[in-house]
């Protein structure tokens, strides 16, 4: 999509490169956010956006948990979860809870504050949702795993390596994806991301960050 933007402000004179972008600095997090997150020492931070706006992109939540649970074994990662809602506070409050270095951030910082959260982290992990197209904007690396969707529609989080996009099984699922933006569910594909292991996901991770 951001190539198509591109092309189009070409066909109207102006010349747009995006072959080298350049990133805002990290911010600087403020006594507030700190309070909440601990000064950024030596541990890698990495960030979890565990929802989206369908369910059809949504990694199951077991398998989350057991992904949180994997990262948080590390005693030199500190795992900071994002969403918004009173639902979803709830769900991210279940995936933390007695890990001391998972920390839920949803409805205790203003979004201006996550935004400069984000920008410190080190790595995003996100569905095909929001989250990663925010952290890519940022400049943070960014792994995001797809279900009904796919990263060839087009919206793929910008100037990631495509290698960083796990998709569902498409042997298994050949009709994926199911539509460009996951609104549509097809009877037999609920378990798609079930698909996409685990042990894939913190292999990407530790590669990536």
């Amino acid at each position: 999509m951001v190539e198509r933007h591109v092309e189009t402000f070409g066909k109207l004179g102006f010349k747009v490169d995006i072959s080298n972008p350049q990133f805002s600095q990290k911010a600087n997090l403020s006594s507030e956010i700190v309070k909440l997150t601990g000064e950024k020492t030596n541990q890698r931070w990495i960030g979890i956006a565990p929802f989206a706006q369908y369910d059809s992109k949504v990694y199951p939540q077991d398998l989350m948990q057991q992904l949180i649970d994997r990262l948080a074994s590390d005693s030199n990662a500190k795992i900071f979860l994002f969403g918004g809602g009173n639902k979803e506070i709830e769900i991210l409050n279940s995936l933390s809870n007695g890990k001391e270095n998972v920390i839920n951030v949803a409805g205790k910082l203003k979004l201006p504050q996550e935004l400069d959260l984000i920008s410190n982290l080190d790595i995003m992990v996100s569905m095909d949702s929001g989250n990663s197209h925010i952290a890519a904007m940022l400049g943070i690396k960014v792994v995001t795993l797809w279900g009904a969707t796919h990263p060839f529609a087009g919206f793929s989080p910008f100037n990631q390596p495509l290698e960083n996009c796990l998709v569902s099984d498409r042997e298994k699922y050949p009709m994926l994806p199911t539509s460009v933006y996951g609104n549509k569910k097809v009877e037999g594909y609920e378990d798609a991301m079930r698909t996409i292991s685990v042990e894939t996901v913190v292999e990407k991770i530790q590669e990536t960050i």
